[in-house]
């Protein structure tokens, strides 16, 4: 690596959404309620997980572990953007910046991932309820997810030491709320072919291959369920997948929309919008949607409810 890609800028500043001091007291709000809603939602549902035997199966593994990346995930981003909303001072480290996003990356890839995995989980327990347990067995879910954050962090590792081996040796203001790839790469000097290579594997490897794991998934899920004779069982195995093709499709179409066109097409302006959507909407969403839609998490919480309000 060379020393004067890392000397040629300490710090960057971060705009993020406006200058006006009204509206960022505005919005310091709505985050923080965002925030909290985001913490409370998913430790709520980790918690039910681990403490109701009823939800110790596969599918509720993974829907824990999701939970727990959006718990993870948000905590990258909307700390920084609490304060930047507060403070005169926007500016954060060169070394700052890279954690940032080295670990937003490493997430984000890791979801991308395990939504894959429990895309395969529906498949299974739809194509072959009988076997389900046995085919879905406790190792082969932990070696899913825990191939999911390795798949995650390995790419993230690459595509951050590229982006932070960039020449940034002129204007330091990311017109963004956070360390994202299209803004650096718009303040790159010296992006070359060889960078951009690196950018189509990483879409490709945490993106499209995932993505087309889902698709196929789900294109034998349909198939197992139009063979299914009743009208009542087409549905209910159908409801058992609803939770997560909305979740499937609100995350990978936020994804896709910013990292799958070319730099040049870059709205900075445009795509903070999404970015928020994605990166601190997407994980307070998550459990309202597992939850609302699954009877056996509401019978969780109307049991554990009913275990607090009992007086001692």
């Amino acid at each position: 690596m060379d020393e004067k890609n890392f000397t040629q800028v300490k710090e960057f500043v971060l705009l993020g959404f406006t200058a006006d001091s009204q509206l960022q007291k505005v919005l310091f709000v709505i985050f923080l309620v965002i925030y909290v809603i985001s913490l409370l939602g998913n430790m709520t549902l980790i918690s039910l997980i681990c403490a109701d035997t009823r939800l110790h199966t596969p599918m509720y593994f993974f829907i824990g572990s999701l939970s727990f990346l959006d718990l993870w995930y948000s905590s990258v981003y909307v700390p920084k953007i609490l304060v930047t909303c507060i403070s005169d001072n926007k500016s954060i480290s060169f070394a700052g910046c890279l954690a940032q996003f080295f670990f937003s990356a490493g997430l984000a890839y890791s979801e991308c991932y395990l939504l894959a995995a429990m895309a395969y989980d529906r498949y299974v327990a739809i194509s072959s309820p009988l076997l389900y347990s046995q085919a879905m067995s406790p190792r082969l879910c932990a070696s899913l997810v825990a191939a999911s954050h390795l798949g995650g962090f390995l790419n993230s590792t690459i595509i951050t030491s590229e982006t932070f081996t960039l020449s940034f040796c002129g204007n330091n203001v990311i017109d963004d709320f956070f360390c994202d790839l299209p803004p650096l790469v718009k303040l790159a000097c010296d992006v070359k072919g060889s960078f951009q290579a690196v950018l189509y594997f990483i879409l490709a490897s945490n993106v499209i291959a995932p993505s087309v794991l889902i698709v196929a998934s789900y294109l034998f899920i349909i198939a197992a369920i139009l063979r299914i004779r009743s009208a009542q069982g087409r549905l209910k195995a159908f409801s058992t997948c609803a939770s997560h093709l909305t979740a499937v499709t609100l995350y990978y179409g936020s994804i896709l929309y910013i990292y799958s066109r070319p730099s040049t097409s870059y709205a900075l302006g445009r795509d903070k919008v999404v970015s928020v959507f994605y990166t601190v909407v997407i994980p307070m969403l998550n459990p309202l949607i597992y939850s609302l839609r699954n009877k056996d998490v509401r019978d969780a919480v109307r049991k554990m409810v009913g275990r607090l309000s009992v007086p001692k």
